[in-house]
């Protein structure tokens, strides 16, 4: 396909092909193992995934003609009415905050920001509307969005009867179904390039999301204490392995962020299958001011 925003590699095998596929989306690159069906089959499928994050971006980011960016210029001055599915995506997000302690915030971005400012956003579930109640206020929703960008894209997959699937976006939002060409499961590895040699890092994911939350260098730092207003610096990253990639986001989100003192509460909340701290865990941490943000 000429032109085409999606680049791919293919190899026979003896039960159709192996297709590789990557692109970029949602500002990062997407890479997709399929196999288990011919070539026009899995690129079709592919495609689907392309569109999918494509109608995504248009809904819940930053973009000026997104859903979200109208929602967060006009829900100050009156209720805004909203599609369904991003009133119910802020409505999974408002009621995740509770089940972090408050250390996963879609309004942390916000003008002014203090704890009190995410209950400012006021939802209609009888008119699908949203207001907020002080100026200032804006959702952000990128610690979100990835996270139900696979499991879109995990009921794409099924919807084509697709069982054999590793979707990676941007090395943080890894889905795994079904199994990999010579084996059961898919093994894919945590951590930053000087930890890729070390095996102990490998991670087998079996019907599974693997989700990655921190600042995998000394200089990147985009990641927002709730409770101190502040970024947190500090080359140190968190993974969790989920049924459920929308959880995933959330809970690696809050843990990087939460202190060890609290991390056993979020634990039980959430029960993943499996946490990772590289460093090991730390107690405290650093922060650099978000005035950078404004």
């Amino acid at each position: 396909m000429e032109n085409s925003p999606i680049q791919h590699l293919s190899k026979p095998m003896s039960h159709g092909c192996l297709l590789y596929a990557w692109f970029s989306s949602m500002h990062t690159r997407v890479d997709i193992i399929l196999y288990d069906g011919d070539e026009d089959k899995l690129l079709g499928i592919v495609r689907l995934i392309y569109e999918e994050l494509y109608r995504l971006e248009q809904l819940a980011n930053f973009y000026e003609d997104s859903e979200l960016f109208r929602v967060n210029k006009k829900a100050i001055q009156e209720p805004i009415k909203m599609s369904r599915e991003l009133f119910d995506m802020i409505s999974f997000c408002l009621s995740a905050h509770e089940r972090t302690l408050g250390y996963f915030d879609i309004a942390v971005h916000s003008d002014g920001y203090n704890t009190e400012t995410v209950h400012a956003i006021n939802l209609s579930s009888k008119n699908q509307t949203i207001s907020f109640g002080m100026p200032g206020v804006k959702i952000n929703l990128s610690g979100y969005l990835k996270g139900y960008a696979i499991e879109k894209i995990r009921g794409l997959l099924n919807n084509c009867g697709q069982r054999n699937a590793l979707v990676n976006m941007g090395n943080s939002s890894v889905l795994a179904m079904g199994n990999h060409p010579y084996g059961e499961g898919w093994k894919v590895t945590f951590g930053n390039s000087a930890d890729l040699l070390n095996t102990e890092n490998d991670i087998w994911l079996f019907n599974e999301c693997l989700t990655t939350s921190g600042n995998d260098s000394e200089e990147r730092k985009h990641i927002i204490d709730p409770f101190t207003g502040q970024l947190i610096k500090g080359n140190r990253q968190v993974a969790v392995i989920t049924d459920n990639g929308e959880e995933g986001e959330i809970l690696s989100t809050a843990l990087f962020a939460v202190g060890v003192e609290k991390q056993h509460i979020l634990r039980k909340t959430f029960s993943p299958r499996w946490i990772q701290f590289l460093p090991a865990e730390t107690v405290i941490h650093e922060y650099e001011s978000s005035d950078a943000l404004n």
